[in-house]
């Protein structure tokens, strides 16, 4: 194969600068001429000398996938990596790439991902670094790795033909060696270890019915080696579970809004005992029970509270964490259980530091993401084997083990409400005049109580000492009802204004009450305090989860 090293000159873009989980824009931006190029290589001279390194390459399959995996090899040979992985066919799920770095003792890997937003041509597309503890780049990295973005006036790449991504085996590229790997082998190897695979192998046997939709995402393989591979689930658990590049035009989160069908399916007359879905890149889960939707908040309690009777957990738990919009539902089981409960930020290089430091066990946050100790991302799948396993070993329904937990601890009502796509001017100024109006709040009595504490929320980072302000702006009232604003740092066009909201109910004759009528007079207050509808020119939100 003819190849040779190339210097060209480059450009620099503006708005490079990685978010809550990478780079994230439209495909169309992706596709510009050395825009890809630009942050890579921003990206190659932050982290310098790769001489004896290992590097990951890895996607969810979307549009745009492999034509920069291609990008990406030429220019890490360019770099000078001793070996690079990369999952065949280009795929490589999130947690997956986190098990891989690991297992492999990589340098880092590089993720090509806009997790659960749209693919297709005209959907989205990401690309996010982890480093050598599977984990998402702290901000530091990412930080430095923007402010290089607009200093790049140079490429190196290799001048070479396209690898075959398809099949099993090695190629050389420049001296650095290329290997295509299983996708699914590092990952599966991983849940092995922690669940009793024999006690959810007889709940198959026994006629327990899953559906678990992949919604036409990276998850899908994953979830049919396991599942109807490894465990004995009959074909055609796993539903929707072929990648595709625009994910069957999906919208791949799992929530209630957009895995309709899944939603309809456990709401039939016949429904199955169980169902779950994962989403783009299958680090995030959504757990449904016969005719019952289990919140991320909740779920995450359910999983601190029996973790003992899990193989891989059944020393106990060092302490969970949360993020902090997540409902204080394992907060409550901490207490009980006598562990610490951390909250962070959003975005789950938090988690990692707490989990590098043997402070945490499990995690989660109210997005449809929890995970463990287990690697370093969100696991969508380990959640659901999770689940089965709890199953398996108590002979509870879904549904029975949620109502114990509210039965024990009272039920937190959650919900959240996104209005997207507002003008980022507006976005800003809403939160502005949001945190100017805090200094007022507390003692006023708003959805008839209290305010005993309205702040933006910061957070120390027990491990490296690291500070992280304007977290999102809280107000508490003296029951310990809470209504949280935050922009997300996820989407790609305008800006993303999200709402959390929850209430501790302890009488269980109103833990069937509708979460949204529960929560009716929180979301007064939100409106009242920072006048939403006049900020975002919306009356109502965009989704409600």
């Amino acid at each position: 194969m003819s190849m040779k090293l190339v210097t060209r000159p480059a450009t620099p873009f503006e708005g490079q600068r990685p978010g809550t989980s990478g780079l994230r824009k439209k495909v169309s931006v992706f596709q510009q001429p050395g825009y890809l190029e630009n942050f890579v290589q921003a990206l190659f001279n932050v982290l310098g000398d790769a001489s004896g390194k290992t590097l990951v390459v890895g996607g969810d399959g979307r549009y745009y996938n492999r034509i920069a995996i291609q990008t990406i090899l030429r220019m890490a040979a360019a770099q000078g990596y001793a070996r690079v992985l990369v999952g065949q066919g280009g795929l490589l799920s999130t947690p997956a790439m986190s098990a891989v770095i690991r297992r492999r003792a990589a340098s880092g890997g590089i993720v090509l991902s806009a997790s659960h937003n749209p693919g297709g041509p005209q959907g989205d597309f990401g690309i996010k670094y982890n480093i050598a503890n599977g984990g998402p780049a702290p901000e530091s990295v990412t930080e430095a790795i923007y402010l290089r973005s607009r200093e790049v006036y140079e490429i190196r790449t290799v001048d070479s033909p396209d690898l075959p991504l398809d099949a099993l085996g090695t190629h050389t590229l420049l001296g650095t060696q290329i290997e295509i790997i299983d996708p699914v082998a590092d990952y599966c190897a991983v849940q092995r270890e922690l669940f009793d695979f024999d006690a959810i192998r007889a709940l198959f046997a026994r006629g327990f019915r899953l559906r678990l939709d992949t919604m036409w995402a990276v998850g899908g393989p994953y979830a049919k080696a396991l599942l109807e591979g490894e465990l004995g689930a009959p074909k055609g658990t796993v539903v929707n579970a072929e990648p595709r590049e625009d994910f069957g035009d999906l919208h791949p989160d799992p929530n209630p809004v957009n895995a309709t069908d899944l939603i309809n399916h456990m709401a039939a007359a016949d429904a199955p005992d169980m169902g779950a879905a994962t989403d783009g890149d299958a680090d995030r889960n959504m757990i449904v029970g016969r005719n019952f939707v289990v919140s991320p908040s909740d779920s995450l309690a359910v999983l601190a509270a029996h973790a003992k009777r899990i193989p891989g957990y059944a020393s106990g738990l060092a302490g969970v964490a949360r993020s902090m919009p997540t409902s204080t539902a394992v907060d409550r089981v901490a207490a009980a259980l006598g562990i610490a409960c951390y909250e962070t930020p959003t975005g789950w290089k938090f988690f990692g530091n707490l989990l590098d430091a043997g402070k945490v066990t499990l995690c989660g946050e109210e997005s449809y993401g929890t995970g463990s100790n287990h690697i370093r991302e969100k696991d969508g799948l380990w959640a659901v084997l999770f689940w089965l396993n709890l199953v398996a070993v108590t002979g509870k329904s879904v549904e029975q083990l949620v109502r114990e937990l509210w039965a024990e601890h009272g039920r937190c009502v959650y919900s959240r409400h996104d209005y997207e796509g507002i003008p980022t001017e507006q976005a800003d100024a809403l939160m502005r005049d949001l945190r100017a109006a805090l200094p007022g709040l507390p003692g006023q009595v708003l959805a008839g109580e209290p305010v005993a504490l309205a702040d933006d929320f910061a957070y120390t980072d027990p491990t490296d000492g690291s500070v992280s302000s304007k977290q999102g702006v809280r107000i508490i009232l003296q029951s310990g009802s809470r209504v949280v604003f935050r922009l997300s740092g996820t989407g790609t066009e305008g800006a993303t204004l999200r709402i959390y909201l929850e209430h501790h109910e302890p009488d269980p004759a109103r833990h069937d009450l509708h979460a949204q009528q529960a929560l009716a007079p929180l979301i007064a207050l939100a409106e009242q305090v920072a006048r939403v509808r006049h900020w975002t020119g919306m009356d109502t939100p965009s989704v409600m989860t």
